[in-house]
């Protein structure tokens, strides 16, 4: 025997679409971090072209770039629309960041190339918890693949180390005085 309530039902619904609501939030914000990040590792590969920089960031870069498409059709999949407000800002924060102040004027700085692993690094570990965030979702949401989610996890991770591995080789020559 069902004794819910008239309110109860309501309070069930409201609290299903509050919580869709809330993902849509949630994925959106990072969908602006995931273009704002493949917008960075791009200029990165371009800025530094020919060099071993951008040769070890070439397919760092690809794969951020495809992350973003797969949360794009994960939020497809969840039926959570695209705020393209929310991608255009993620483009505007990337590009004023290459405004920041890093001790030279026309030229790049050897500062440039560390703080903008760093800021990549950043990044990717958020792009890590969305996904486990959406892995551990995944347990209740047919729509969610656990092993896509599973292999993304662990994708960004290697994505992880390897920028680490790069930001350290950064160290000497932006800190280090001859």
């Amino acid at each position: 025997m069902n004794h819910r309530t008239r309110s109860d039902a309501h309070n069930t619904a409201q609290t299903h679409h509050t919580g869709t609501s809330l993902l849509g939030v949630y994925l959106n914000d990072h969908l602006a971090g995931a273009t704002g990040g493949a917008e960075r590792a791009r200029h990165m590969t371009r800025s530094h072209r020919d060099t071993d920089l951008a040769a070890a960031m070439e397919p760092i870069s690809d794969e951020i770039t495809e992350d973003r498409a797969v949360l794009i059709e994960i939020m497809e999949r969840l039926d959570v629309p695209v705020r393209h407000y929310k991608i255009y800002a993620g483009r505007v924060a990337e590009r004023a960041g290459r405004l920041k102040s890093n001790g030279r004027l026309v030229r790049r700085s050897p500062l440039s190339p560390l703080l903008e692993l760093e800021a990549l690094r950043v990044g990717v570990e958020g792009k890590a918890a969305v996904w486990q965030t959406l892995r551990d979702l995944a347990d209740d949401e047919d729509r969610l693949d656990p092993d896509l989610l599973d292999s993304l996890l662990e994708r960004a991770r290697r994505q992880q180390g390897a920028l680490e591995e790069l930001r350290r080789r950064q160290i000497g020559p932006a800190l280090r005085t001859a």
